[in-house]
């Protein structure tokens, strides 16, 4: 099969990601902002407008990954304490959203006897897959800090 290459244009709405990148993404730009790289989840809620309970997931996995840790107790809550500089878009998009790209369904049916619906299911699979690993290579040139000039600048 022939190597596939695409230039992508990023624009707003070409590419779907989960609520879990956007909220992760976000979590992280508050945190490297407060004062002490603190928050709580109930902070955190009230700052991106989300559930507490969707929050915690998210942190769960950050913290799972070693973005983050915490402090238990009254004046406990989730830490940011890497450099922004260091932790990519492409980290967290890996952890929360990979193969975003990707569609359950296929047209045509792997057994017909036609090369178009036997075959367009792996065509497809491997386009997807493919520009997956380039919309993680885009996020990857792009970091917190990055995210946060923009927001401030």
């Amino acid at each position: 099969m022939k190597h596939l290459r695409f230039n992508i244009t990023f624009a707003r709405g070409d590419v779907q990601l989960n609520s879990e990148f956007i909220i992760a993404v976000h979590c992280l730009v508050y945190l490297n902002h407060v004062p002490g790289n603190m928050a709580t989840s109930e902070q955190l809620s009230d700052n991106l407008c989300v559930n507490a309970v969707r929050i915690r997931k998210v942190m769960r996995m950050l913290k799972k990954k070693g973005l983050i840790s915490t402090k238990e107790g009254f004046t406990g809550g989730y830490i940011f304490k890497h450099n922004p500089k260091e932790v990519t878009l492409g980290q967290i998009y890996e952890l929360t959203s990979n193969n975003s790209l990707a569609s359950n369904w296929r047209s045509g049916h792997i057994e017909k006897d036609c090369v178009i619906s036997s075959g367009i299911g792996q065509v497809m699979t491997d386009i997807f897959s493919e520009g997956d690993q380039c919309y993680k290579l885009f996020l990857d040139g792009i970091n917190v800090q990055d995210v946060v000039e923009k927001l401030f600048k």
